[in-house]
């Protein structure tokens, strides 16, 4: 995969290098020697990762520009991994704790190294498709401008599902209390309140395969989406890179260091956060996008997207399609009445019922003011009559009952039906004989269903 990267050391032998093993491999490399001018030129040129040292002499280290790169909208989702000569824990605590992805230790391991790269990009991907998505829907009003799902505070800590995957009694226990004190931390086969946030599975297990276990998660449905902490040797490079490329999206070395597993939990949580709250963005805006706001009921939009090919399919020899187009009788007389606000909880109240006296695989959709189609695949047109016809009486058997009205509203409708009719029937064609079967329900009385075939159409 092509992709940006952004290089900031203040050596330029560390810089050449690491420009180097990345073009080797195709990326795009972008380098900065200071903190600061990092931060700026990431924020203007938007890189797909970030390899950051820590020393670097005069203005902000590493750690200081890692958290101003979080702390900014513009930047907050690119993967940052630190690279330093401190190997101590307290270092890479610290940069975890900064909100780095990573904390590699000079001299660098190309091979580790590449490995992380890749698996970052992969997740920056993903995450890039959601956010631009997400824009999308802005863009089209789908989503208001309040409600653009933030990372969260890097010092804020949200209780979450920790399953760990393990059978060393030493090691669960160690992770029990390192993680237990933020988290609900559960084994397989224990009851954890909820799906699980966050994987913590040993590759180097005895009774199970834990290589196996990760490809499981990461190919089933529930799980496609969870992060998966890997616990490895800190020799093993071998399984370190098995993990990553199976889909880890990190990994820990043995023996497990209490507050660098914390660290780690707290970065992954907070960006499967973050992702959760994109991808319930883009259903909210799908959600949107098909279905009528005052009613609930589908909406023209989504009307189209299903009538058209149920009618291809038609004209090809299959199943026919029939359709209802609904009006509910002097409706204007109802909002000149009593009011717009009393109209439109007659247009729910009936939206109601109208849902109720459908079929499942029926489309009861909202065309406009108290206008309503009724999509219904594989159904002829004797069929949709008597459906028609159950649906009017539903709908005059008992009196709208609406708050702020001191009785009953009585309502009725006109409906009109159309199927399809051989090969040459069009998704246009059948919707004008609805239209006309419909006009004509009302100009001869309302309250009554006309059928309209093809041989009687105007």
């Amino acid at each position: 995969m092509s992709a940006r990267i952004l290089v900031v050391d203040d050596l330029e032998a560390n810089r050449r290098l690491l420009e180097a093993m990345l073009t080797a491999d195709y990326y795009e490399v972008l380098m900065a020697t200071r903190g600061e001018e990092g931060v700026q030129l990431a924020k203007r040129e938007k890189p797909d990762l970030i390899l950051m040292d820590v020393m670097m002499p005069g203005g902000i280290d590493g750690y200081e520009a890692c958290r101003r790169l979080k702390s900014m909208p513009e930047t907050r989702h690119i993967p940052v991994v630190i690279l330093t000569t401190l190997d101590d824990r307290d270092n890479r605590v610290r940069g975890l704790q900064s909100g780095a992805e990573e904390f590699l230790t000079k001299p660098i391991d190309d091979v580790q190294l590449m490995a992380r790269v890749k698996s970052l990009l992969t997740l920056k991907v993903v995450t890039d498709e959601l956010r631009a998505r997400e824009a999308s829907s802005r863009r089209l009003g789908l989503i208001g401008d309040d409600s653009r799902p933030d990372a969260v505070d890097q010092h804020r800590v949200f209780a979450g599902n920790v399953l760990v995957v393990d059978d060393n009694p030493t090691q669960i226990k160690r992770i029990q209390t390192a993680l237990g004190v933020e988290h609900r931390v559960s084994l397989i086969g224990e009851d954890a309140g909820g799906p699980p946030d966050l994987a913590v599975v040993s590759v180097h297990a005895k009774s199970f395969d834990g290589f196996r276990v990760i490809a499981r998660m990461r190919s089933g449905e529930a799980t496609r989406h969870l992060p998966i902490l890997a616990i490895v040797d800190p020799d093993d490079r071998k399984r370190a890179l098995r993990a990553l490329e199976l889909g880890a999206h990190d990994i820990i070395l043995r023996p497990i260091d209490e507050e660098e597993i914390v660290a780690r939990a707290r970065t992954l949580m907070r960006r499967k956060r973050y992702m959760d709250a994109l991808r319930q963005r883009l259903d909210q805006s799908l959600e949107l996008a098909i279905t009528d706001q005052l009613t609930g009921l589908y909406n023209r939009r989504f009307l189209d997207t299903q009538l058209e090919p149920l009618v291809h399919r038609a004209q090809c020899g299959g199943d026919p399609v029939s359709v209802m187009t609904i009006d509910i009788d002097h409706f204007k007389r109802c909002n000149d009445t009593f009011g717009h606000d009393i109209g439109d909880a007659v247009l729910r109240e009936f939206a109601a019922r109208l849902a109720s006296n459908t079929r499942p695989s029926d489309y009861a959709c909202r065309q406009g003011g108290e206008e309503f189609i009724v999509v219904m695949p594989r159904t002829t047109g004797d069929i949709a009559c008597l459906a028609a016809e159950r649906l009017r009486r539903a709908i005059a058997a008992s009196g709208f009952i609406i708050p702020g009205l001191p009785h009953a509203l009585d309502v009725t409708i006109s409906i009109g039906v159309a199927s399809t009719e051989g090969a040459d029937d069009t998704t246009e064609s059948l919707l004008k004989r609805a239209d006309e079967a419909l006009y004509e329900a009302k100009r001869t009385g309302r309250n009554r269903v006309i059928g309209k075939a093809a041989r009687d159409a105007a």
